[in-house]
């Protein structure tokens, strides 16, 4: 990949794919599906070295963690738990032949299904799992401890999975503290670290539980604490203190760190909704993506698309929609499913469960559609080769 160049990485439920657009974020073309198939559940790059990763797997594949070290022209898996294909393939020494099995023991037996989340943090490659588990790689993805402190936390026995189960979607390192980071769990919340993993506190308090409005559906706030079915969560560039989340019920702010959270859903359209981005320079500007309900289709509101920007940290919100479908759209936007670049001006990119990905190259003004018929995508992330 040239110098200046940006790739959009794309995990989706046939294999991981790479668009790729050039210097001035055009000419877009698509290479993929790798990762032999597998559903890929996000996909993600160190910008200094070009290296890939993809996470994923399921029931028939067991789960596992490929890597790419060329831009994505071959890929080889670390796999961690074993799938189906195992159970069949231990039985059957002509299935076995035929994928290339054999009977070595995988690290972690059949402890996970899934891999969900990828993060890199000082120099630590950390893995999201389903059911919900935290791994660490200190090598590059090649070998993978588990952070029992998380699995054995004391809350573990009280969590309740979400629709898709109990999973570790989110890992939000710190980039100015080693021993800090937050990760999101559905449907048991946030949780944080301040000494690298080795304690880990809940952290879903509301700021004002007495003037909170009590709602009747289990994942929205009540007792004093946010819908723990949190979908995803970004810490704002330049502070150590000031996140944003979308959960099953709202968007919410925390300035503390997540020890207390504010609601700031208020001129938005739903509570419901899956990403949420941040600007990369202005802590105060944000993207999200919201959705007509968890039981009435999952689809914008009026089935008309729109991405919604607030300029002052959620105070007041502006739809977007130019160049978005405006009828008859009923596509969903899952809580990986949104990326951005670090430009000027920022560029912002979705992906959608119909296979389109889209891309705002002026903040959100204005949008165009750069791929289409892909598999249903589960994950954007940039990689920009120029920043």
């Amino acid at each position: 990949m040239s110098p200046g160049s940006i790739e959009i990485l794309l995990g989706t439920t046939k294999g991981a794919f790479v668009l790729s657009g050039g210097e001035n974020r055009a000419d877009w073309n698509i290479k993929g599906p790798f990762c032999d198939g597998w559903p890929v559940n996000h996909v993600i790059g160190d910008p200094a070295t070009g290296t890939l990763w993809a996470g994923g797997g399921g029931d028939w594949n067991g789960a596992g963690i490929w890597r790419s070290d060329n831009g994505g022209e071959t890929w080889d898996v670390t796999r961690l738990t074993k799938g189906t294909m195992d159970d069949w393939a231990a039985g059957d020494p002509d299935f076995a032949s035929t994928i290339g099995w054999n009977d070595e023991p995988l690290p972690f037996t059949d402890e996970f299904s899934q891999i969900w989340s990828l993060a890199q943090g000082h120099g630590t490659l950390y893995a999201g799992t389903k059911p919900a588990g935290l791994l660490a790689s200190k090598d590059g993805g090649n070998t993978w401890t588990k952070v029992k402190s998380l699995t054995d936390h004391p809350s573990a026995k009280d969590c309740n999975p979400g629709a898709a189960g109990l999973v570790l979607h989110t890992i939000v390192p710190d980039p100015s503290h080693a021993h800090r980071m937050w990760i999101g769990i559905s449907a048991a919340g946030v949780f944080a670290t301040e000494d690298g993993g080795e304690t880990w506190e809940r952290r879903n308090r509301l700021s004002n539980a007495e003037a909170c409005e009590t709602h009747d559906h289990p994942a929205a706030p009540r007792d004093g604490e946010t819908g723990h079915c949190v979908h995803n969560m970004m810490l704002a560039p330049g502070t150590s203190d000031l996140l944003y989340q979308q959960n099953h019920h709202g968007v919410w702010r925390s300035s503390d760190g997540g020890r207390s959270w504010d609601d700031i859903t208020k001129g938005l359209p739903s509570t419901f909704g899956f990403p949420i981005r941040i600007h990369p320079r202005n802590p105060k500007t944000i993207w999200t993506i919201p959705l007509n309900g968890d039981s009435i289709g999952r689809f914008p509101p009026d089935a008309a698309a729109a991405v919604w920007r607030s300029r002052d940290g959620g105070e007041s919100w502006q739809d977007m929609r130019d160049g978005l479908p405006q009828e008859g759209c009923f596509f969903t936007v899952l809580r990986q499913a949104m990326a951005g670049d670090a430009r000027e001006p920022a560029g912002i990119y979705f992906g959608t469960n119909s296979g389109s990905v889209f891309a705002s190259l002026n903040e959100g003004d204005n949008w165009q559609e750069i791929a289409r018929h892909l598999p249903t995508i589960l994950s954007v992330e940039v990689l920009d080769h120029g920043r």
